[in-house]
């Protein structure tokens, strides 16, 4: 990938601001726009250069990505007025980063292909952490000749996987959170029956992390609910809609899926008692309180 290669970024957030800069370290020339423009200062102080409107970016770039959180927001940066679409769009390739419904990804590789474009839905997992360090796991979706294109720019974020076709990266974004979710309801209720047992935290997550135990979560938020640093690495607000993705794509399969659906039910709690901008570890309040009934 040529260094001369012009590349765009929309959302700042939790993670896209880390994932941005490592671009941007590595010498790509980067246009920039979020909701908030505060979040893009820094950005722009290191060379960032500030865009308007979504439909700005795709005028200033050959690439571009975009890492935003709801499904309404990501329709709107591609289909609005100003948004992405909204502008010629031949000979470009456009990367969602975020997470949403494998429908939307294919309606928009679709939009993209008839518009003699290209869109690769690629969502990541690994937290702030994984975006911090560049070590993101990458789900892609999409035209594969394309996606080795852009393998070099993928590289400077974390690993890649080619998953097929457009759609069914975001369909490995479903898998790994279904996985996530239940991860998150053991680690968070080993570290309860830890506290009642009276159980030192740190001295049991050495003792169970070598074992078959082991996972991300045990080493990268579990140590945050011991020290209840409850910091979002990934919203909980963003999680209930990635769960709710994956039911909808379940039950359209004829899939039931049980534990899930206990999951989400478990973190609309943690949203409803005016958690939803925490972290996803901040299930602990809803387990917390569901033991509290429960005596």
């Amino acid at each position: 990938m040529q260094k001369h290669t012009k590349l765009g970024w929309i959302g700042l957030g939790v993670m896209g601001g880390a994932m941005c800069q490592h671009l941007m370290a590595a010498g790509y020339p980067m246009s920039i726009f979020t909701r908030s423009k505060e979040k893009a200062s820094e950005l722009m102080q290191n060379g960032a250069q500030w865009c308007d409107t979504p439909l700005e970016i795709t005028a200033q770039s050959d690439i571009v990505f975009t890492m935003v959180g709801m499904e309404s927001e990501v329709r709107d940066v591609y289909f609005s007025a100003d948004g992405l679409f909204h502008t010629t769009i031949n000979n470009k390739i456009f990367i969602d980063m975020g997470t949403t419904a494998p429908s939307l990804a294919l309606e928009m590789a679709q939009y993209a292909e008839q518009h003699g474009a290209h869109c690769i839905d690629a969502p990541v997992s690994g937290g702030d952490v994984g975006a911090r360090n560049a070590s993101l796991s990458i789900m892609a979706g999409g035209d594969e000749n394309i996606i080795r294109q852009v393998m070099p720019l993928f590289e400077y974020l974390g690993r890649v996987q080619i998953m097929g076709e457009a759609g069914s990266g975001q369909h490995t974004k479903m898998c790994n959170q279904i996985v996530v979710a239940g991860t998150m309801i053991g680690v968070c209720e080993a570290l309860l029956y830890a506290r009642h047992a009276q159980l030192n935290g740190e001295t049991l997550l050495a003792a169970i992390r070598q074992g078959a135990a082991g996972c991300w979560t045990l080493d990268n938020l579990a140590p945050r609910v011991i020290k209840q640093d409850f910091a979002p690495g990934f919203m909980v607000d963003h999680f209930i809609k990635d769960l709710g993705i994956a039911l909808h794509e379940s039950e359209a399969m004829g899939l039931n899926l049980p534990g899930l659906s206990l999951v989400k039910s478990l973190y609309e709690k943690v949203r409803d008692a005016g958690h939803g901008k925490k972290g996803t570890q901040a299930l602990l309040f809803a387990l917390d309180n569901y033991s509290e009934d429960a005596r």
